[in-house]
C-alpha cells in the first residue's frame, strides 16, 4: 500500500495562463466567472472546490491549451519511466485489491503508458482524475504478455468467460505466471476488444480473426502491479484534472474508435477463414 500525496497544480495552471494570455487576475476573473477573492484565496492554498476547478479548466480546454498532454511529455522528459493511472472516484491510498472490476489480470494496481490511454478509462465519470506515477521495475518479477493468444486466454480467464477451459494445462501455466508476477505488462485490451475476445471464447469467430482484429487496435501497454514490492517503487508526481469538455472529446474519440475495431472486425472474418476456434483448440 502507498499513500497518494499529489494535487492538482492550480496555483502553477493559473500562472501558465495568465502569463501565456497576457492577463491579469482582474481579467482571468471575468473571463471564468471565479471571484477574485477566491482567486486569491487558490493562491495561498493552492486547492479549490470542485465546481471552481470545473471553472479554470473547462477555461483552459477550451481554449485550446492542452495542458494535461503537455504535462506528460514534460514530466516524461524530466523522469524518462513515468506511468499514468485513471481513477473514477479519487484517491487517498492505493492498494494490489480492489482497484478495478473484471480485471485483465486479477488484482492489482492498473496503470498505462500515456495521460490519453489512463483518461479513456474514467471519461464517463464525473469527477474521475487522472494521476501520474514516477516508477522502477529493479528486482520485481515481471510477466510481460504480447498480443498473441497467451495475452488473450489470460484475459479471458480473468474476466471470467473461460470457465470450462479452467482446468486446461495451458490455462493454469498463464494463471500461475500471472498471480505470481509483481508485475504483468501487456496490451491494453478495453471493453470493446474484450467483446471481440467473448466472440472467440463464445466460438463465433476463430483465433486468428480475433487477434489479427486486436492487434490492429493497439492501445498501448498496461502495468499491473500486483504486489506490495511492487507498489513500493512507484512515486506519485501529479493529480490532473478532468473537465467536462476535455472528457467529451475523449468519449467522441473512443466512438469514432470503436466504429474503426468493428470495420477490421469486418475484414478480418473475410480474411483468416482457416484459424482454429476454441473447442480445436482444447479438444
Amino acid at each position: 500500500m502507498i499513500t497518494i500525496d499529489c494535487h492538482y497544480n492550480l496555483k502553477e495552471d493559473i500562472h501558465f495562463i495568465l502569463e501565456t494570455e497576457k492577463i491579469n487576475m482582474l481579467e482571468l476573473s471575468e473571463r471564468t466567472g471565479i471571484s477574485r477573492t477566491t482567486l486569491n484565496e487558490i493562491e495561498k492554498r493552492n486547492s479549490a472546490r470542485e465546481d471552481v476547478c470545473e471553472k479554470i479548466y473547462s477555461y483552459i480546454y477550451k481554449n485550446k491549451y492542452r495542458i494535461n498532454s503537455v504535462k506528460e511529455e514534460l514530466i516524461k522528459e524530466k523522469y524518462g519511466t513515468v506511468l499514468f493511472h485513471g481513477s473514477r472516484d479519487g484517491l487517498s491510498t492505493v492498494t494490489t485489491t480492489g482497484s478495478r472490476n473484471n480485471c485483465d489480470f486479477g488484482n492489482g494496481f492498473y496503470l498505462g503508458e500515456t495521460y490519453n490511454q489512463a483518461l479513456s478509462f474514467v471519461s464517463e465519470k464525473d469527477g474521475a482524475s487522472v494521476y501520474s506515477f514516477r516508477y522502477s521495475l529493479e528486482n520485481l518479477k515481471i510477466k510481460k504478455f504480447e498480443c498473441n493468444l497467451e495475452w488473450m486466454l489470460a484475459i479471458c480467464y480473468h474476466r471470467g468467460t473461460l470457465e470450462q477451459y479452467k482446468s486446461n494445462q495451458t490455462i493454469q501455466n498463464i494463471v500461475v505466471e500471472t498471480n505470481t508476477a509483481d508485475v504483468v505488462i501487456a496490451p491494453v485490451a478495453d471493453n470493446k476488444m474484450f467483446y471481440i475476445m467473448s466472440q472467440f471464447t463464445e466460438g463465433e469467430i476463430n483465433a486468428d480473426v480475433a487477434l489479427h482484429s486486436l492487434s490492429a487496435s493497439k492501445l498501448g501497454l498496461q502495468y499491473i502491479f500486483k504486489t506490495d514490492k511492487a507498489l513500493s517503487n512507484l512515486i506519485p508526481v501529479e493529480k490532473y484534472y478532468l473537465s467536462k469538455p476535455e472528457r467529451e472529446d475523449c468519449r467522441n474519440r473512443l466512438v469514432e474508435r470503436s466504429f474503426e475495431i468493428d470495420t477490421k472486425l469486418k475484414l478480418a472474418k473475410r480474411e483468416f477463414k482457416t484459424g482454429l476456434y476454441i473447442e480445436e483448440l482444447f479438444k
